[in-house]
């Protein structure tokens, strides 16, 4: 990789690391489904003017954008204002490798091969130990809800992975139209459970900073980000770029600590890490094991 694109990978990292100190910024002064809607508006406007509709069916597109952009952000902005710590939430978060696999192997016919069925029992160790020694301002309820955001970002690279055997999409088309998608039910969710005094509430206290927190959820985390990120995946081969998204969550987690105060117990480290060791079994599995799938492993 040249030097350029390794200052523009770690440019990404961080900045996708960064965005959960963000999120968390943002939920100081609006609700979190009036963030989420916020949020899909400024990356959706103006750039839908100026960017073809991608050539694939609506069916397909909301499904892209019901899944990625409306059930993994409305899980994860409730479940951080409803007390998942930000450091530990780019951690859980990347548990959706685990349910991409699942969700693949039971609508794609993917089947695990034997690095896989290794991470998977690490990493949900690694899970239930953040769970049950939960300290500090995490709450059950965030870490479910954490889940259910992972669970929707495995479901959409489901989506996407069928998007792209079928079809053709350029990203920048996608990610701007599948913006769309959210909008209307992040409003209407926010007016059912938030209700209207809270919406007028968080948009009359919405500062410069708060501004700033939606602008950097849009333009940075998400075009800028996504934009190298597609990039990078068009120079190189996956299996070199992929595993650099493990380093998101330890920037994410120092970040919060530096920046948030947010310090986890030594439980919670130890399933970090265990969670982190079954993610790079799962990316580095096939440069370390036999590639063997699991059905003829258990047959020997």
């Amino acid at each position: 990789m040249k030097n350029q694109d390794k200052l523009l990978a770690a440019l990404v990292v961080v900045c996708w690391g960064l965005n959960f100190v963000v999120i968390r910024w943002g939920l100081d002064k609006v609700p979190p489904l009036l963030l989420g809607a916020l949020r899909f508006l400024a990356v959706a406007f103006p750039a839908v003017f100026f960017i073809p509709r991608p050539a694939l069916p609506l069916r397909w597109l909301l499904a892209y954008g019901g899944t990625i952009s409306l059930g993994q952000f409305a899980f994860l902005f409730c479940a951080m204002y409803l007390g998942m710590p930000a450091g530990i939430a780019s951690l859980v978060l990347q548990s959706q490798v685990l349910f991409t696999l699942l969700f693949a192997m039971f609508w794609l016919g993917e089947r695990w091969r034997l690095h896989q069925a290794i991470a998977l029992p690490i990493a949900a160790l690694g899970l239930y130990l953040i769970a049950a020694h939960a300290q500090g301002n995490m709450t059950l309820l965030g870490f479910v809800l954490t889940l259910c955001a992972a669970a929707s970002w495995g479901l959409g690279n489901v989506v996407n992975r069928r998007i792209g055997m079928a079809f053709r999409v350029a990203l920048p088309s996608l990610v701007a139209w599948s913006a769309l998608i959210p909008i209307l039910p992040f409003l209407a969710l926010s007016w059912l459970f938030e209700g209207p005094t809270r919406i007028s509430e968080g948009l009359a206290s919405m500062t410069i900073n708060t501004l700033l927190c939606v602008a950097y959820l849009a333009y940075v985390a998400t075009w800028f980000g996504y934009g190298i990120w597609a990039r990078l995946l068009g120079r190189y081969p996956v299996a070199q770029v992929a595993p650099l998204t493990l380093l998101v969550p330890c920037v994410g987690m120092v970040a919060a600590s530096l920046l948030l105060g947010e310090y986890p117990g030594p439980w919670q480290w130890l399933g970090s890490a265990l969670v982190l060791t079954g993610f790079v079994i799962h990316l580095l599995g096939p440069r370390l094991l036999p590639q063997r799938r699991v059905s003829q492993a258990s047959a020997d």
